[in-house]
């Protein structure tokens, strides 16, 4: 019997062991707010993972498609994480991302660069039409 219970495995325990979400909580959280799909049908935290399904996950980052290839009760290394999914994420949703993280700018300096110097505070004051203090 206790072989049987840990043949069962919930989706939000399985998105978190594999590293698509930094805490259980945000994996059931993801659930409850559809952003978690079993072929185009929102899926519940509680829903039990099977070898072969096939989930779209929106995480922050970007959306997946993944394939359930392994059931993996508990969190391990990204390295491990991998071999228990397939990534069937479509090369445009990938190409999309970079593009984005690499064209978006926050305005806030990089960190550990130290404070500005005197002409970059001025420089950036300028910029923002800020006045000077």
């Amino acid at each position: 019997m206790k072989k049987e219970e840990k043949e069962k495995l919930r989706i939000d325990k399985y998105l978190w062991a594999i590293r698509l979400f930094k805490t259980r909580t945000l994996a059931a959280a993801a659930c409850d707010t559809s952003k978690v799909k079993l072929a185009g049908n929102n899926v519940k935290a509680a829903k039990t993972v099977a070898i072969g399904d096939e989930y779209e996950v929106k995480t922050e980052e970007k959306k997946w498609v993944v394939k359930v290839t392994g059931l993996l009760h508990n969190r391990v290394a990204y390295s491990e994480a991998i071999n228990y999914y397939m990534d069937l994420t479509p090369a445009a949703e990938t190409d999309s991302l970079q593009f984005q993280s690499a064209s978006f700018h926050t305005g806030k300096r990089p960190s550990k660069i130290g404070r500005p110097t005197k002409k970059q505070r001025r420089e950036r004051n300028e910029f923002f039409g800020e006045e000077e203090e």
